[in-house]
């Protein structure tokens, strides 16, 4: 059973499908898709080179929507940028296509769960089934052999019983130095992912929200006078809605909070009661969020008191006629940043993320199950001073390479039929390198073959072979470990991947090589591949590189009989191809 029809329970339901075991899918609410469809549009990534498994599948899958749609050569297809650009509604309708195609997945709405059955043997528990109630209040009780927690929340998690935590450590605790010197409660902020549009065809305006009163926004009128604010809309300063760029196929804008502006959506101290809250407190706080964002466009559309060439501009602005029909064009989900962090058998903290002492690269997992390229990234835990031209603190963005993923961040130490991909076990600073749609869906995907490996060799989530899992990963185009030069669509693929996940990829580059986090940029924060991540297959073998690799391949018992020698004319292909099929044999 997976908890949360999120793109990482989604991911992880596909996954657990593809291996052959019988999955329920139950999402709490009446629509699938987590943020992916709810707003979150313009993907979090910097290279297209990191995209691999379940969100490079989706992404494919977006794509040729806008192809089938609107022809090879459309705007639209230029605009979904590989299809990591969707519309909402595109987003959402892809989804749907991609589990129909799964018939082992079962899919029920509107099911929030309401209780769960443990039992205890020996050292540790396990779920045995978990009881659902719908909006009518009828129940239905689930029993299933592995459970994954897909909710952005850990919702099942913490009804488990199992460790979590929300707020930010010390900076001693791990050894952070993103982190405070204390401990707090502060939690990232969150705010709406809205979805607009300029054309009039197309365009419904605004209207004031419930519970909107003027004087909660006539402090904005300072920040405008203060000339720091020279548009309502623009990327991706200056500004108080942030329109990213580039446009969204059919003239659509993804909007969201101005890092470090004058003036923000994100609400810090707002969400604090969201990650434990009641479905009530929880709704309190989206009404909460939705009044003042929404309440802040309405005034800058319709005070007379705002500059006239500002409130002109707002007005060219307004939600899209075909976007979020059940919920008057407003996104049904809020952006949870960040909420429960389960602390499990592996605690990924800022250090996974940045140089190794030595390399190119991020430090080395060997039991890694994902990787990404983005950073620490954090729209700040806390507001100081007024609400319009105050400050953000707790607030970094840190360029890191790309990184890896230990599967201890899936696992509880306390059940031993559960794996959570979404509420992750991290440090607060080490989530927010985790909290982005491509990661959580590679985070899904190894979920759901891990639980299904569980349930095929009958052994605790725990006990799962990572080798095995990496090799099922692999097989189905994931990533474990970043490679700019061979892709999911390479047949040396998975035997790249294999080598890099013994370490085979590591100090590839000379000593004293240049460490760039970020390749060239290309548009926005989206930049080409990240420079000292290459393997260059068609190099030629150096007997130096030989001896290393060699030593690696007898440690993982590969018979080195088969193995190339360094001549000049062996390349690095050649010896990671035979490394891997002598391995197979």
């Amino acid at each position: 059973m997976v908890y949360g029809a999120t793109p990482a329970g989604i991911a992880a339901a596909v996954a657990a499908g593809k291996s052959g075991q019988s999955v329920l899918l139950i999402e709490p609410t009446n629509r699938i898709g987590g943020l992916v469809t709810s707003g979150l549009s313009h993907t979090d990534f910097h290279s297209l080179e990191s995209l691999s498994g379940a969100f490079l599948d989706f992404a494919n899958r977006v794509e040729a929507h806008y192809i089938e749609t609107d022809g090879p050569d459309s705007p639209q297809v230029e605009a979904s940028y590989h299809g990591t650009f969707g519309e909402p509604k595109v987003n959402l309708a892809v989804f749907h296509a991609l589990l129909d195609e799964h018939p082992r997945v079962e899919r029920i709405h509107q099911h929030a769960l309401s209780a769960l059955k443990l039992s205890e043997s020996q050292s540790q528990k396990r779920i045995e089934s978990a009881t659902l109630v719908d909006p009518q209040g009828n129940t239905r009780t689930i029993r299933g052999s592995v459970f994954v927690d897909g909710s952005y929340e850990g919702d099942l998690m913490a009804m488990a019983g199992v460790e979590w935590r929300a707020g930010r450590e010390g900076r001693d605790e791990h050894g952070e130095s993103l982190a405070p010197e204390a401990a707090d409660d502060q939690l990232q902020a969150y705010n709406f992912r809205f979805i607009m549009t300029q054309e009039e065809s197309n365009r419904v305006t605004p209207v004031a929200p419930p519970g909107y009163q003027r004087e909660d926004f006539v402090g904005v009128l300072d920040a405008i006078a203060s000339k720091k604010i020279e548009r309502v809309f623009d990327y991706p300063s200056k500004c108080i809605f942030k329109a990213h760029l580039p446009v969204l196929p059919g003239g659509k804008y993804d909007i969201n909070d101005v890092s470090r502006g004058l003036v923000r959506l994100s609400l810090p101290g707002k969400n604090l009661g969201w990650p434990d809250g009641t479905a009530e407190e929880r709704q309190a706080i989206y009404d909460e969020h939705l009044r003042d964002q929404v309440g802040l466009l309405y005034f800058l559309q319709n005070d007379p008191e705002v500059p006239e060439a500002f409130r002109q501009e707002a007005k060219q602005w307004g939600w899209c006629r075909d976007e979020f029909l059940d919920t008057n064009h407003l996104p049904p989900q809020l952006y949870v940043r960040e909420a429960r962090r389960m602390q499990g058998v592996s605690i990924y903290t800022q250090t996974d993320s940045e140089y190794a002492e030595e390399g190119t690269r991020a430090k080395f997992h060997r039991d890694s199950i994902a990787m990404a390229d983005y950073g620490n990234n954090c729209h700040g835990t806390h507001h100081e001073g007024p609400r319009f031209g105050g400050k953000h603190s707790g607030e970094f963005y840190n360029p890191v390479p790309p990184y890896q993923i230990p599967y201890g961040v899936l696992l509880p130490k306390e059940i031993d039929n559960l794996l959570v991909p979404g509420a992750v076990s991290s440090s607060h600073v080490g989530f927010c390198a985790l909290r982005l749609e491509p990661v959580w869906m590679s985070l899904g995907q190894a979920a759901g073959h891990a639980a299904a490996l569980a349930v095929q060799l009958d052994q605790p989530v725990q006990q799962v072979d990572v080798a095995s899992l990496q090799s099922q990963l692999h097989a189905n185009g994931s990533a474990t470990i970043y490679v700019s030069d061979v892709l999911p669509d390479s047949p040396d693929f998975a035997g790249v991947q294999w080598w890099g996940a013994a370490g085979g990829l590591l100090k590839l580059y000379p000593e004293g090589t240049p460490r760039k986090p970020r390749g060239k940029k290309l548009h926005g924060q989206y930049t080409e591949a990240a420079p000292g991540h290459a393997v260059e297959l068609d190099q030629p073998l150096d007997a130096k590189l030989e001896q290393r690799w060699r030593a690696l391949a007898e440690s993982m018992s590969v018979p080195l009989a088969g193995l190339p020698k360094a001549n000049g004319t062996t390349t690095r292909g050649d010896f990671i191809r035979a490394a891997a099929t002598a391995a197979r044999e």
